[in-house]
C-alpha cells in the first residue's frame, strides 16, 4: 500500500511540476512577445515622428525659398503697390513664420535657434532692412547654419525615440 501511495504522490508531483513549468514557459514567452511588440511600436512611432519632422523641415525650406524669391522681386521704390507685391510678400512671410513654429513644435530644440535666425534674416531681406547688402550675401550664413542643424536634427531623431 505504501508503494501505491508513493507512486500516486510522485505522479501528482510530476503533473504539478510539469504544469508549473508549462505555465512558466508560457509566461516567459508572453513577456518576450510583449517586449518585442513594445520595441516594434516604439520604432514605428519613431519613424512616424521622423517623417513628421522631415515634412516640417521641407515645408519650412519651401516657404524660405518663396520668401527669398519675394526678397529678390521686391520693387526698388516703395510707391504705389500696383502689382500687389506687398500683399503677396506679407502672405509669404506669414507662411514662413507658421512653418517656423511647426519646427518648434516637432523638431529637436537645437534646430529652433537656427530656424528662427534664418527666418529673421529672410524677413529682413524681404523688407529691405539689410541696407546695401546683397540678399544672397545676407542669407548665406543663416541658410547654411539652418541646413546643418536640420541634418543634425534628423540624424539624431533616428535614435532619440528609444529614450522618449
Amino acid at each position: 500500500m505504501a508503494v501505491d501511495v508513493w507512486t500516486s504522490v510522485l505522479s501528482l508531483t510530476g503533473v504539478a511540476l510539469g504544469g508549473g513549468l508549462t505555465a512558466l514557459s508560457q509566461r516567459v514567452t508572453q513577456r518576450s512577445a510583449e517586449r518585442a511588440e513594445e520595441r516594434r511600436l516604439r520604432a514605428a512611432t519613431g519613424e512616424a515622428r521622423r517623417a513628421e519632422q522631415l515634412h516640417a523641415i521641407k515645408e519650412f525650406i519651401a516657404c524660405a525659398q518663396e520668401a527669398e524669391r519675394a526678397a529678390y522681386n521686391r520693387p526698388d521704390a516703395w510707391g504705389d503697390d500696383d502689382d500687389g507685391w506687398s500683399g503677396s510678400a506679407g502672405a509669404t512671410m506669414t507662411k514662413l513664420w507658421v512653418a517656423e513654429r511647426h519646427l518648434v513644435l516637432l523638431c529637436h530644440p537645437d534646430l529652433h535657434s537656427s530656424a528662427h535666425a534664418y527666418a529673421r534674416a529672410l524677413n529682413q531681406a524681404v523688407w529691405r532692412e539689410i541696407g546695401d547688402t546683397e540678399v544672397n550675401e545676407h542669407l548665406e550664413e543663416h541658410k547654411a547654419a539652418f541646413m546643418t542643424a536640420a541634418r543634425a536634427s534628423l540624424s539624431s531623431s533616428t535614435g532619440a525615440e528609444a529614450g522618449d
